[in-house]
C-alpha cells in the first residue's frame, strides 16, 4: 500500500467505500461499533479521525483483517517526531492519563491556535505544510478521549501555563475556554498548582500512565526529545512527586475558578 495522504480524510474515505462496498448505511456501521451516527459521519467526513477502537469495529463488521486498525495507526503517527511515536501508541491504550504541566498546557487539551503558535515558536524555520501536519497530528490525538471507553485524564496546571500569552491574548483567552469545556467531561479533572504554593515539588512536566494489564510508565520531555521510562524505581518517585502536586493544587472547583478569572483578566 502506498503511503496515505490526506490524514483523517483518507482514513474517512476508506471507511465511506468500505460500507457503501457493504451495502450499509452510516446508522448500520454506528450500530454494529458502538459509535453514534454523527460519529461516523465526522470520520467519513475526515472531521476527525477515528479512534483505535473504532478502526478495530470497521475490521470487525467489514471483515479487513486489520486494515483499518494498521491504517489508522500509520496515520496517527504522522506529523509526531520519531522519539514520540512510541508515547503515542502508549497514550492510546492506557487507562489513565496524569500529566501534570509546568510551563505549557498539555498537547492533547491544545486548540489548533494555541498548538500553532508553539510549533512556529519552536521550530520558526518549518514551513507551512509541516507545521499543519504537526498540528493535525496534535489535534488528533484527543481521539482517544472519544472512544466507547476513554481513559481517565487527570491534568495538573501550573499556573504559569494560565498566565504565559501564547500567541497573543485572544489565543490564549480562547486557550482557557477550551479548557472549561473540556473539564464538563466526566472523564477529565482539572486542577491548578497556584503560584501562592511556592516552590513546586517538580519544576519540569512529565505524565503518567497507567494500563489495565502492564505496569505504570513516565513520560517526560526534555529540549533534546521525549523518553518513556519504565523503572519501577522512578515510577513510584514520579507518582510520589504526582501525589504531593495533586495535594499542593486548588480544588477543581477553585481550579475552574481561577481558569474563569485569567479570562476576565485577558478580556479587559
Amino acid at each position: 500500500m502506498s503511503e496515505p495522504h490526506g490524514g483523517p480524510e483518507y482514513f474517512g474515505s476508506e471507511v465511506r467505500h468500505a460500507r457503501l462496498h457493504a451495502s450499509l448505511k452510516q446508522k448500520d456501521l454506528a450500530t454494529s461499533t458502538c459509535y453514534a451516527s454523527s460519529y461516523v459521519g465526522m470520520v467519513e467526513n475526515g472531521e476527525r479521525l477515528g479512534s483505535a477502537e473504532f478502526a478495530r469495529g470497521c475490521d470487525e463488521v467489514f471483515n479487513t483483517s486489520g486494515f483499518f486498525a494498521r491504517l489508522r495507526e500509520r496515520l496517527s503517527q504522522r506529523g509526531h517526531p520519531e522519539w514520540f511515536v512510541p508515547y503515542v501508541r502508549l497514550e492510546a491504550t492506557a487507562t489513565s492519563i496524569l500529566d501534570y504541566s509546568a510551563t505549557l498546557i498539555m498537547g492533547m487539551l491544545q486548540t489548533p491556535e494555541y498548538a500553532d503558535a508553539l510549533f512556529r515558536a519552536v521550530n520558526p524555520r518549518d514551513d507551512v505544510e509541516v507545521t499543519k501536519e504537526k498540528i493535525q497530528a496534535r489535534m488528533e490525538r484527543h481521539a482517544v478521549m472519544a472512544g466507547e471507553s476513554p481513559p481517565l485524564l487527570w491534568v495538573i496546571l501550573n499556573e504559569a501555563c494560565l498566565r504565559r500569552v501564547v500567541g497573543g491574548p485572544e489565543i490564549l483567552r480562547e486557550q482557557l475556554g477550551h479548557l472549561l469545556q473540556e473539564a464538563e467531561s466526566p472523564h477529565i479533572t482539572l486542577q491548578v498548582l497556584p503560584f501562592s504554593t511556592g516552590a513546586p515539588p517538580s519544576t519540569s512536566s512529565f505524565t503518567l500512565l497507567t494500563f489495565e494489564d502492564d505496569p505504570t510508565v513516565v513520560y517526560a520531555e526534555t529540549t533534546l526529545g521525549g523518553q518513556v521510562v519504565d523503572s519501577p524505581k522512578d515510577v513510584a518517585s514520579t507518582v510520589e512527586k504526582y501525589d504531593r502536586l495533586r495535594a499542593d493544587a486548588l480544588s477543581p472547583e477553585d481550579s475552574i475558578a481561577l481558569v474563569r478569572k485569567a479570562i476576565e483578566e485577558l478580556s479587559r
